[in-house]
């Protein structure tokens, strides 16, 4: 068997979220999240009282050795995803990054929403914009089905200028690690989560090859443990988050005057936010440099623009 050995990536910003963690407006990773809270809060009781111990069906092994080859095997699907990328998609996400780059502290706060992060996304949004984008904040929201919380979830689209009618729109995600952030994840794991994107950015065809790994990856790791997957792990909630019906908004509906003191603490908080999301990506910057192909320039990019 291929069982490969896959150095640290010395990331020093990995953060690795405590057991139930995953939504009702708790600090994640350093990001917010976005998701219902009740729906979520009864799931995670639920998983805790009933679910936590391993089942009959639930793929436990005390076979370590399979498992990091397991998730060897995944980190290689990964790295094969990436390097699929073609040249239109690194010239996207090169403009994203730097237009995360540019902005600033002050920026969230000219805002004044309300935040769980929104106000960074929409300062990207309005960069976007000005930099002749259709680009807007969209709010999705699912029923929970069975097993399946429901839930809602804010992420960043762009709609192909040359094509509105096209369904395979450009999803931009600012904390795409986030999302898959496990209880007592083994090593290896942490290793597949780092080499994930800190910006995603692409279709949401691409966006369902990784969440199908990382939900094997997941299960993978849990299992070394002797722990199921939780629900808000699975691959069907992870999808409803990108792939559910949605909204989009161009701008923050404005928020009352005065700034109250709790607003101005959320601002901090998403300041702090946007200054790790940006060393993560200048980290991503300075360890891919070489490796991938250089951004193309704005003329690979014109088809996603407004014109002019």
């Amino acid at each position: 068997m291929d069982c490969r050995v896959y150095p640290e990536t010395g990331d020093p910003w990995l953060m690795v979220a405590g057991s139930g963690s995953g939504g009702g407006g708790r600090v994640l990773g350093g990001a917010f999240s976005h998701e219902s809270e009740h729906d979520l809060a009864a799931m995670v009781s639920d998983f805790l009282e009933n679910g936590s111990s391993c089942g009959a069906d639930s793929r436990c092994s005390s076979d370590s050795d399979s498992g990091f080859c397991e998730l060897a095997y995944l980190a290689d699907k990964i790295s094969y995803y990436k390097g699929l990328q073609d040249q239109h998609g690194i010239d996207m996400l090169s403009v994203v990054n730097s237009l995360i780059l540019s902005i600033n502290s002050m920026d969230l706060e000219y805002m004044k929403c309300s935040c769980n992060s929104s106000c960074i996304r929409f300062s990207l949004v309005k960069l976007l914009r000005l930099s002749g984008y259709d680009a807007a904040v969209c709010t999705s929201r699912w029923q929970g089905t069975g097993k399946v919380p429901g839930g809602d979830h804010e992420y960043i689209d762009i709609i192909n200028y040359t094509d509105p009618t096209n369904s395979d729109r450009l999803i931009i995600d600012i904390d795409f690690r986030s999302h898959f952030e496990i209880a007592r994840a083994v090593p290896s794991y942490n290793r597949i989560l780092n080499s994930l994107p800190v910006v995603y950015v692409g279709p949401l065809t691409k966006l369902k090859q990784y969440l199908q790994v990382m939900v094997e990856a997941a299960k993978s790791s849990l299992k070394q443990n002797s722990m199921p997957l939780p629900p808000w792990r699975s691959l069907a909630y992870l999808q409803s988050k990108w792939d559910s019906s949605y909204q989009r908004q161009m701008y923050p509906e404005p928020e009352p005057e005065p700034v109250s003191d709790s607003f101005a603490s959320q601002h901090k908080l998403c300041a702090g936010h946007l200054k790790r999301v940006k060393s993560l990506i200048q980290f991503e910057m300075e360890t891919d440099r070489g490796h991938l192909k250089k951004p193309a320039g704005r003329a690979m990019v014109d088809r996603w623009r407004m014109g002019n």
